[in-house]
């Protein structure tokens, strides 16, 4: 037993170090240095010295969790949240939001200073409020046996497991109001053990909840849902899983922008975070710089997010998706909205745009926001476009760093950034950027 007992203590030593935490990386992990090599210490903030556990160690690098903190950051606040560190979807509910911005801009500003090989300023932070601004979410559904109940909520971070939520501040306060009635609703079903999960989306005109379910659902249960429907006010849809979605109200869910009513699909993808989504669209708009002769590309256009408002200023815009139902989408709300000089087409965006027939005239402006993996396939098109002007919208530093590199190669300036803080208390970091192309390149 000595023995077993000295080894052990050994190895906690060897493991244990006291740091001093230099800065935050945009992740919410504290950055601290030891005999030359990069720790990053989760929970901890800049200007706090700590005692941490290694709990992995590479050639270049380690990760560290904090034994106890030796003095705390002013910028150390209490977390809202009850589920704070157990639930995957936060992680810097403890760090003030402007230490969290500062953090993601300087990130931002180090990966496309690298990009460029010169120093690049974020020169503005989008913001709307930090708590209650989420208008989209899933949750889990799981029946514990031993328990005998339903759980339902987000899940842990690298698990399947789920936390069982009661509440939830980031999410709008419309759809933190639903979470106990539901689970109490979901739980008094004949079904709840073949439940998969439950998407919630607050539109313009109300909540929308689509339940997917693994069996098909008994008369009881779908009066059940109608009922619990009703008396919150909310559009319901099943989904059992073969790609359609019964709907059980008859309102369909549409959110405004720039005057214009975008109606959409409850599985379209939009933006989780409107106050954020409405100036970040007035940005790129200002950005681009519009004018009544302009003819400007949107690629990656969604169900036109972005190239219907941009359609209300301009002579012709243009809006290319891969996918067919966005693009039926985004068709219709520009005939919805009446706007005539508005066209959608589905094509394959790594494939050369500028042989297309609807690029024969030429664009002057080009607008893109790409999903995580960027748009390596696409830049090489956009720069035989040779448009005046570039904004590229971000939701993955990396790949945006790699693919401003083709356009500062063909001689494009990059001219703007922003930070849009489009999911605060999150490690997600979104930008915007300006391209313009120099005068040198006619």
């Amino acid at each position: 037993m000595a023995q077993f007992y000295a080894a052990k203590q050994r190895v906690a030593t060897q493991q244990r170090l006291t740091v001093t935490i230099e800065e935050l990386d945009p992740f919410g992990q504290g950055v601290a240095r030891h005999k030359g090599k990069t720790i990053f210490v989760s929970g901890a903030l800049p200007g706090e010295q700590a005692e941490i556990t290694l709990t992995e160690d590479k050639r270049q690098f380690a990760r560290a969790k904090v034994t106890r903190l030796l003095n705390t950051s002013p910028a150390r606040v209490t977390p809202r949240c009850p589920h704070f560190q157990r639930c995957g979807g936060c992680q810097q509910q403890h760090v003030e939001v402007a230490l969290q911005q500062q953090s993601k801009a300087r990130a931002l500003s180090r990966m496309l200073s690298q990009a460029a090989q010169q120093p690049v300023a974020v020169d503005e932070v989008i913001a709307g409020e930090p708590w209650g601004y989420r208008r989209r979410a899933r949750l889990g559904l799981q029946w514990h046996n031993k328990q005998q109940r339903l759980q339902m909520g987000f899940r842990q971070e690298a698990s399947n497991d789920l936390v069982d939520i009661q509440q939830c501040p980031i999410l709008m306060l419309e759809l933190e109001a639903l979470i106990t009635p539901l689970r109490q609703c979901l739980s008094g079903l004949r079904a709840v053990r073949r439940l998969g999960h439950v998407e919630l989306v607050l539109a313009d005109n109300g909540p929308l909840m689509i339940l997917r379910h693994l069996d098909a659902l008994q008369a009881e249960d779908r009066e059940k849902l109608e009922q619990f429907s009703h008396k919150h006010q909310l559009m319901l849809l099943l989904d059992a899983g073969d790609e359609t979605l019964t709907p059980l109200t008859e309102a369909k869910p549409f959110y405004h922008s720039h005057q214009l009513k975008l109606t959409f699909s409850p599985q379209d993808f939009i933006q989780v975070n409107d106050a954020v989504n409405q100036q970040m669209v007035a940005q790129a708009l200002s950005w681009l710089d519009l004018q009544p002769e302009d003819q400007v590309l949107d690629l990656f256009c969604g169900m036109g997010n972005f190239t219907l408002p941009i359609g209300i200023f301009v002579q012709n815009v243009v809006g290319v998706e891969g996918i067919a139902a966005l693009v039926r989408q985004a068709a219709y709300n520009a005939e919805l909205n009446n706007l005539k000089n508005v066209r959608f087409f589905q094509h394959n965006l790594e494939e050369d745009v500028s042989r297309q027939p609807w690029a024969a005239q030429g664009f002057n402006k080009v607008l893109l926001d790409p999903a995580r993996a960027g748009a390596a396939g696409v830049m090489a098109h956009v720069v035989k476009l040779a448009p005046e002007r570039v904004v590229y919208v971000s939701c993955n530093p990396t790949t945006l760093a790699r693919d401003s590199q083709t356009l500062l190669s063909a001689g494009y300036q990059l001219e703007r950034v922003a930070m849009l803080d489009m999911f605060p208390h999150t490690r997600h970091l979104e930008s915007m950027v300006l391209f313009r192309k120099t005068e040198a390149m006619g």
